[in-house]
């Protein structure tokens, strides 16, 4: 099972900010579990904190700037890609301005320092967002469409589309994250000629140069046009004839500009607050767009706040109803789970097919079958004696009670269906004592939760 990472020690990157001009220090520290990522503007008063979450984008016009109250940060999506990719959960950044310093413009040493320092593996596993249908936001006005897909792993394909003669359309797809750090975090943002003058105006750029960016000089200009341009931002003279790429260091990819729309996408959806996993196919994506789907996304996992675990019925248990009688002493009529189909360290999912003769159908309601809520407690407290006593070397010599219950919540009547169970340690045994919390699930929705504390006791004949 993944567990949550942070940092193994602290770094920081000075650098000038792309759209400010300043010179900035961003530091990131090692975060506690359950932390994510968070933004600390330590030249505040007061130095705020603030959620690295969708919903605290306020504008997306060149880079995602985050805001709540007076604090504002930019330019914090190479980071946040790096730390995404490279599978770190918790970290706080400090930053001494209101943006992150640009550096070359990609996210390269973001990850090299992260890889310098090392990563932390934490107590607690990783909470990871499966997505189980397709999910799709468009902007029709713009073209751009980005749509997500099930799978097993987290992928990304971006493909861009412009209107030039020298950057007309490319795509770059990452197969695994385990990848990034050689086939994406090195890519370059990128700018258009015909972009600069009214970024400047708009009083952004003030620190972008060729060092921190790739120019595309796409449409042909006056040369005292561009001549002017060339002393605004400080490059060198160019030939307004000649059409390209201009920067000082060369492509490093012939598809750069798509593979930092990656990066971009990468860093954008950090801000959903939870690990995906599934496959996203971004047409024409950009941070507004990024933004807009991020959201969706999180409203999705605020729809389903405890996600259901994956069942597959074809697939063999872990655990039969042979086994199931080897570790608990519960007979029918009380046996109230089928098979296992998953288990580790800390939790278990189980499965429990209400069918249309159960005994306690005849009573509870002979008209309106319903399961008694209090047996859909019992079938989570057998699940998490199941988990309890898996590994013990004579579990048939052990009987698991109730100590208390506590938060139960009904959310769904269970006539005839296909339960789920998933128990997990909410702490460990203590003197044979242990809390739980359990959970089941008709599809993908939670019919029934609780807390309960059980106690494990050893002498039986």
């Amino acid at each position: 099972m993944l567990k949550q990472n942070t940092l193994k020690e602290s770094f920081s990157l000075s650098g000038k900010g792309l759209h400010t001009g300043l010179k900035l220090t961003v530091t990131f520290l090692p975060a506690p579990v359950g932390h994510g990522y968070k933004i600390q503007r330590v030249d505040m008063k007061g130095q705020p904190i603030m959620d690295a979450v969708a919903e605290n984008v306020v504008d997306t016009q060149r880079g995602t700037v985050l805001g709540k109250g007076e604090m504002r940060c930019s330019t914090v999506e190479h980071a946040l890609a790096a730390f995404y990719a490279l599978g770190i959960d918790n970290v706080l950044m400090q930053v001494d301005g209101p943006e992150f310093p640009i550096l070359d413009g990609s996210a390269e040493l973001f990850v090299r320092e992260i890889q310098r320092v090392g990563i932390c593996e934490q107590e607690a596993p990783k909470d990871y967002y499966y997505i189980t249908k397709k999910i799709e936001f468009r902007d029709d006005k713009t073209g751009a469409c980005i749509t997500l897909l099930p799978d097993e792993d987290f992928s990304i394909t971006s493909m861009i589309a412009f209107d030039g003669k020298v950057l007309s359309s490319q795509f770059a797809t990452l197969d695994s994250m385990d990848k990034f750090a050689s086939e994406v975090a090195a890519a370059r943002t990128f700018v258009f000629v015909r972009e600069i003058e009214q970024l400047l105006q708009a009083g952004l750029i003030k620190g972008g140069d060729l060092d921190n960016a790739i120019v595309i000089y796409e449409r042909q200009t006056t040369q005292e046009s561009l001549d002017q341009l060339c002393k605004l931002t400080g490059a060198e003279h160019h030939d307004a004839t000649e059409l390209g790429y201009v920067q000082h260091k060369p492509l490093v990819w012939d598809n750069e500009p798509a593979r930092h729309k990656l990066l971009d996408i990468i860093g954008d959806l950090a801000l959903v607050g939870k690990p995906l996993k599934g496959r996203i196919i971004a047409t024409r994506p950009g941070h507004t767009i990024n933004n807009m789907f991020a959201r969706m996304i999180r409203k999705e996992i605020r729809k389903h706040e405890v996600q259901a675990p994956k069942y597959d019925p074809s697939k063999a248990p872990l655990m039969d109803v042979g086994m199931i009688k080897k570790l608990l002493p519960h007979r029918y009529p009380m046996q109230l789970v089928d098979k296992v189909i998953d288990i580790k360290e800390n939790y278990i999912v189980a499965i429990k097919n209400v069918t249309s003769d159960e005994p306690f159908f005849q009573g509870h309601f002979p008209n309106e079958p319903v399961m008694p809520g209090v047996l859909l407690i019992e079938a989570m407290a057998q699940t998490g004696g199941l988990l309890v006593l898996h590994d013990k070397e004579h579990p048939e010599t052990y009987s698991t009670y109730f100590l208390r219950i506590d938060n139960v919540k009904f959310r769904q009547k269970v006539p005839g269906d296909t339960l789920i169970f998933r128990v997990v340690m909410a702490s460990p045994l203590h003197h044979n004592i242990g809390t739980m919390q359990g959970y089941a699930f008709i599809g993908e929705n939670c019919v029934a939760e609780a807390t309960f504390t059980a106690q494990v006791i050893a002498g039986k004949k």
